[in-house]
């Protein structure tokens, strides 16, 4: 293994993706929104119970966004979090077909060596 160059892959920019995720985009964007919740809750020196009691949302809802436990929230829901936090969410859509480039690769293990191939399930 030593001096070995390690094989570099350039990601696809969403993570998601690359782990072959089926709904990737939405996990994204669902980031990206839980994101900038906890930057304002962060500027604003929020607490839980503060954004509770200044938006509405129970406080454990902060609470599992703090812990990027996405599971239970839709983007209209965060993005509802985010306008009653006083910002606004604005969202540009571009939408392209799929080339062969953007099927989701996975590494895989075997013999003790790892390999990137297409994602399939």
């Amino acid at each position: 293994m030593r001096g070995e160059r390690p094989e570099l892959v350039r990601g696809s920019g969403n993570v998601f993706r690359d782990l072959g995720r089926e709904n990737a985009d939405i996990e994204q964007l669902k980031a990206l929104l839980a994101a900038e919740i906890i930057k304002t809750l962060d500027r604003d020196e929020l607490t839980v119970r503060a954004a509770h009691a200044q938006t509405g949302f129970a406080a454990a809802d902060f609470s599992r966004i703090r812990n990027a436990d996405l599971g239970r929230f839709t983007t209209d829901r965060l993005m509802s979090i985010l306008n009653r936090l006083g910002s606004r969410v604005e969202v540009k859509i571009r939408v392209r077909l799929l080339e062969e480039s953007d099927v989701p690769r996975v590494r895989r293990h075997s013999g003790g060596r790892a390999k990137w191939e297409s994602y399939e399930e």
